[in-house]
């Protein structure tokens, strides 16, 4: 008789025990189920984020997303996925007014997409919210330092941690957020030496995750786009791992030459008489 081998999607909780075990964390960025079926096999989350504005609809920011924009594209990364955990973003206006609103909102994507997690960004502002939160079931991941969504606040897509008490307070925010319960944090746009006092705090509890930060987090996550070389332009912290654009722009032009000519489509291509 042969047996079902049945895999089990990863949760919040297997974030923690990465952290506790010193194995790192690999994350990226997916929008389509296509993309998210490609990385899932690598990757322990699959951050369904708000940067989809940016890189998907051609927006300046990311705070003109809609949380149906965030369901609709969670629903498809949950469709490609069967491995990784999915994280939600919170989209800028869907949990700042209440801890009631961020409630009714994140249960709405948790129930509407099946995803395992949402974020939501801040710190010590809003760690009243993310215990409000996990009290009632819902796994919350931080986002601290650069958050996109202040982006009119702090004046733009500035590095945190250059001013005198910036780590005092960056770090007073870490330690809010995880004693709050959240099972992890994305640290992003940090100046180094601060990101790494920050991840290697005993006090913080959350899993550490970097993005333009440190490699002393418990694991680092990047936008999919950026790092296949899609994107027009990249942060510094970005690596590019592939030169996707080029090849596309070059599949294009080759499509374009050979219908001009004549020579698309072939014979091969069209369906001969029965």
């Amino acid at each position: 008789m042969s047996q079902v081998v049945q895999t089990r999607r990863l949760q919040a909780v297997d974030l923690i025990k990465r952290k506790a075990e010193g194995r790192k964390i690999i994350a990226l960025t997916a929008y389509h189920a296509h993309t998210a079926g490609i990385v899932d096999a690598y990757c322990d989350f699959v951050l369904v984020g708000d940067s989809l504005g940016m890189v998907m609809h051609g927006m300046e920011s990311t705070l003109p997303v809609t949380l149906e924009m965030m369901i609709l594209q969670a629903q498809a990364v949950m469709r490609g996925t069967s491995r990784a955990l999915v994280v939600v973003d919170m989209p800028f206006g869907s949990y700042e007014a209440s801890r009631e609103q961020a409630f009714l909102n994140a249960a709405r994507v948790l129930k509407e997409t099946g995803a395992g997690a949402i974020k939501l960004e801040g710190g010590a502002r809003f760690a009243e919210t993310v215990a409000f939160l996990t009290e009632r079931g819902v796994p919350v991941m931080g986002h601290i330092g650069l958050t996109p969504q202040s982006v009119n606040t702090m004046g733009g897509f500035k590095v945190q941690g250059h001013g005198a008490g910036d780590e005092d307070r960056l770090r007073a925010d870490a330690r809010a957020i995880s004693d709050a319960g959240a099972f992890s944090i994305v640290l992003e746009g940090i100046v180094e030496p601060v990101a790494r006092a920050i991840a290697t705090d005993p006090a913080i509890r959350a899993a550490t995750i970097g993005i333009g930060a440190t490699a002393a987090c418990d694991g680092q996550i990047l936008v999919l786009e950026d790092m296949l070389g899609l994107s027009d332009r990249v942060p510094r912290f970005v690596k590019s791992y592939g030169s996707l654009r080029a090849h596309i722009e070059e599949a294009v032009r080759a499509y374009a030459d050979e219908v001009q000519a004549g020579r698309f489509p072939a014979e091969g291509h069209t369906y001969p008489p029965r």
